[in-house]
């Protein structure tokens, strides 16, 4: 009914697709879009912001955060005939003129499928600022928590598996901002250990539960109408939600035992290389952002003893990600994204380690319309500046939203009437598209 209601109101004019799309997003997000009533402070906010868009190049994303800061110096920016490379050597991958560190040799074998971004700037040389704004693009404030890219997607497209959420981190990095504003239902389930799934999610008595559920829902009926908030609101639809989890059939993705025992092997034990095997498991049944997160890079000591070993089970996870999805025929459609909150500085520490550097670091990007065997942008000869085409952090953002075909531009207020778009300012880049 309600639906049809909508239908007739849009075909006769009385109200605009964009004012609908509003007075929705005010009464289901407890967040409003801003309409034709726009201020000229409003737009002043935003003038900057990208208003390019595209068909969407990437229907899903899998996400690898490297929490710590990686060091670009040893990983995707390998520098050679210079104090500041250390040990470290580049070897060739499967791209013509793109090399990337020894400790990668796997991931070699896959960069023609790949774009390296070497120009990464950021202002944020702290870790959690760093991350926060990584996920964000928003600098953190103490007055306000901004929705991570996963959020976004949510509100815009939504879309996916209808009795799976939409977003889901695997980790344990109890820092990520969630749905930031947006209400609780467009936070990411968190699952801790890849390996155990999501616990306690069967029950063994629904009849029992529904009643209770039930009984549940006629006491806080009065509460609900007296007090017709949006956090209230929130909780009931946790409870739908987790409802419609218990009963769907797609839970079995997170049952990883279902998988054979070489493919398993084949993403590394560790629990990083079995949440890319979650990943791609959700994915495959219609999750649309899926963040898995490999910590341990902050290598203030022994950088090239701690570096090599990280690498190795990034290296096992991604390539096995990487070719599970090229053989299923789903990296064209998924983007999967590497990266971190800042680099490492050049200079090697007395510890023989090296320190926090936002100036200047790398990311990583695979499939979902990107090009293969690319490098954009350049750091001079001891990786200590960008020399070209720098790439902020909200255009490394931007960049991700526009694969997905979200709108760069569009403007929506948070519950205390502040306006925020996407990616801030972020400008795409688009270069990086084939």
């Amino acid at each position: 009914m309600k639906q049809e209601l909508a239908s007739k109101l849009l075909r006769s004019g009385e109200i605009s697709r964009r004012d609908f799309a509003a007075k929705t997003a005010s009464s289901l997000l407890g967040v409003g879009l801003l309409g034709n009533s726009l201020t000229s402070k409003s737009f002043a906010a935003f003038e900057g912001s990208s208003k390019l868009k595209q068909a969407a190049t990437a229907k899903n994303v899998i996400y690898l955060y490297m929490s710590g800061g990686q060091s670009h110096m040893d990983t995707w920016d390998v520098k050679e005939g210079v104090e500041t490379a250390g040990p470290t050597k580049p070897i060739k991958t499967s791209a013509d003129g793109v090399r990337i560190s020894e400790y990668l040799p796997n991931t070699a074998k896959h960069m023609h499928h790949g774009t390296i971004v070497n120009s990464l700037t950021s202002n944020q040389g702290a870790h959690e600022q760093g991350n926060y704004i990584m996920h964000t693009s928003y600098e953190m404030r103490g007055t306000i928590r901004h929705p991570a890219m996963g959020a976004w997607l949510n509100v815009f497209q939504g879309g996916g598996n209808s009795t799976l959420p939409n977003f889901v981190f695997v980790g344990n990095d109890s820092r990520h901002p969630g749905a930031g504003f947006f209400p609780a239902a467009q936070a990411p389930l968190f699952v801790s250990n890849p390996e155990n799934g999501l616990k306690n999610i069967k029950n063994s008595q629904p009849e029992k539960l529904q009643a209770r559920m039930a009984l549940a829902d006629e006491l806080d009926k009065d509460f609900r109408t007296t007090f017709a908030h949006r956090n209230v609101k929130a909780y009931a639809d946790m409870y739908d939600d987790a409802m419609a989890m218990m009963k769907s059939e797609d839970l079995k993705a997170f049952d990883l035992t279902e998988e054979a025992s070489d493919v398993r092997a084949a993403y590394g034990k560790e629990a990083f290389g079995q949440g890319c095997l979650l990943a791609r498991r959700l994915v495959e049944r219609g999750v649309r952002f899926v963040e898995v997160s490999l910590g341990g890079w902050d290598t203030h000591n022994a950088n090239f003893v701690a570096v090599p070993e990280r690498c190795e089970t990034l290296d096992k996870g991604l390539s096995a990600l990487l070719n599970d999805l090229n053989l299923r025929g789903m990296l064209q459609d998924t983007l999967v994204v590497v990266t971190t909150e800042f680099g490492r500085t050049p200079d090697i520490n007395q510890n023989v380690g090296r320190d926090h550097y936002p100036k200047a670091f790398s990311a990583v990007m695979f499939g979902g319309g990107v090009k293969g065997g690319y490098v954009h942008g350049k750091t001079d000869k001891e990786g200590r500046e960008v020399v070209e085409d720098k790439v902020k952090v909200p255009d490394f953002n931007a960049t991700i939203a526009y694969a997905l075909g979200l709108p760069l531009d569009q403007v929506i207020y948070s519950p205390s009437k502040r306006p925020f778009t996407i990616a801030d300012k972020g400008q795409p880049v688009t270069s990086v598209f084939a």
